[in-house]
């Protein structure tokens, strides 16, 4: 049974319909992070009249922008085909537009014309085609958003448990601790989170199960389409084997005490530059979330970074997991194992990524790690992430002292509170940081 799932992007489509429509909204996202079905809802639920295509299943439709750059010609073809009038109020929904650049380009005439067009695309590889586009792009003439898989947030939506959300969302903004009991219970369903990842595919297939985890492909099957994607859409054995190995090294440079993404693990005589158009790949087809080095503490934070000096993070924590093979009992109950603290980090990446947030690090060796810096309206905040209730901060501290500063997030296990200029954050409340 498909489950229906509220999402925050839902807004998106929204805020477009009530402020932009006339200019087409591209949604770039990897695939299965449920773009076809969100905006699929969307449109049935908004306009009577709405019009599917499927660039992948429908190559005359390619054709159609193929053979002429008149959009009068194209609209006319396309209604032929279609068997259809597109009127003022029709929607079109054009996926898997990555398989026609004619397509892409077109939207700059369907956002110049004076026939008021209201189109949406998408597509599950379109950042890389967009990376090696060799059309003119309709800069301007396009509204872009990204969407990722569920947060933690959205799988407390899905799970009809709601009512968690605002008791989160006020005890992070006054710092006072839940309840003891709730606090436990959003602790076991977080870890149940770091099982299932965001992956809607994946979360309805839980709850389905009715909450129990059981041996299941999905993931496994979600991690073959990247591979196949990787071997499908470059341009060369060799490419794909660096795309392939970058990838899958993930887990084993997040283990490491330093966790700095390292070309020489994977490649012994390699240097970041021969893995250079990998790491775009990779970026540009949203498998990865990148954390860039910063050298001085002043904002803006991009200013100062590094960016062939990096941590690299999976898009989602249940792909992470599932990639580890980690027995689920283990994390379940809690257990102390080796990959423990990496599997919290990369969630915490996950988290802030779906709002928005850029990530960078600092680290001066043998002294002192900041898991993350960010950027935000409260100022420069450091972020020390911690998988248990063990919360000895001594490089947070460190840090804090050094460039005297007045507040720093403590991500863990432990409740809410605020000691010592260290704002303390469950685990389960990482969505509230915008």
């Amino acid at each position: 049974m498909v489950i229906v799932m509220k999402r925050d992007f839902y807004k998106v489509l929204e805020d477009w319909q009530k402020n932009d429509i006339e200019t087409p909204l591209m949604v770039i996202g990897a695939r299965q992070v449920g773009k076809t079905y969100i905006i699929d809802e969307f449109c049935k639920n908004n306009f009577n009249d709405y019009i599917y295509i499927n660039l992948k299943d429908n190559k005359e439709v390619c054709k159609i922008f193929k053979e002429d750059e008149d959009l009068d010609i194209i609209v006319k073809n396309l209604q032929m085909y279609l068997n259809r009038k597109i009127k003022e109020n029709t929607i079109i929904f054009i996926d898997e537009i990555q398989e026609s650049e004619e397509a892409i380009a077109a939207l700059k005439y369907f956002c110049e014309n004076e026939f008021p067009y209201k189109i949406i695309v998408a597509g599950s590889l379109l950042g890389v085609k967009l990376k090696r586009f060799s059309k003119s792009f309709p800069v301007g003439k396009v509204l872009i958003h990204h969407m990722y898989p569920l947060s933690f947030k959205e799988f407390l939506m899905a799970l009809k448990k709601d009512e968690y959300i605002e008791l989160i969302e006020k005890s992070f903004q006054n710092n006072k601790p839940l309840p003891e009991y709730f606090h436990k219970e959003l602790l076991d369903i977080y870890r149940h989170f770091l099982i299932t990842g965001g992956m809607p595919q994946m979360v309805n297939s839980y709850i389905n199960n009715k909450g129990e985890i059981t041996e299941n492909i999905i993931l496994k099957s979600i991690i073959e389409a990247y591979l196949a994607d990787m071997q499908e859409q470059t341009k060369n054995a060799s490419e794909t084997n660096k795309i392939a190995k970058m990838y899958l090294n993930i887990p084993s440079q997040l283990a490491k005490e330093n966790k700095k993404y390292q070309i020489s693990k994977i490649d012994k005589y390699a240097r970041f530059r021969d893995y250079e158009s990998a790491m775009e790949w990779l970026l540009a087809s949203n498998l990865i979330i990148p954390c860039y080095y910063v050298n001085r503490f002043e904002t803006p934070l991009k200013a100062f970074m590094d960016d062939t000096n990096f941590k690299i993070y999976m898009s989602d924590v249940g792909l992470l997991t599932e990639n580890l093979g980690i027995p689920y009992n283990n994390i379940l109950l809690d257990n102390d194992f080796m990959f423990k603290g990496a599997i919290a980090e990369n969630y915490v990446a996950t988290e802030l990524q779906k709002n928005n947030v850029n990530l960078y690090y600092y680290q001066k060796p043998q002294v002192m790690e900041v898991d993350f810096l960010i950027d935000i309206n409260d100022g420069i905040i450091p972020i020390e992430v911690k998988a248990s209730d063990r919360v000895k901060s001594t490089s947070l501290n460190k840090f804090m002292q050094t460039e005297k500063l007045k507040l720093g997030y403590r991500i863990s296990t432990k409740n809410f509170g605020l000691e010592n200029n260290i704002k303390s954050i469950p685990l389960y409340a990482v969505f509230c940081i915008k």
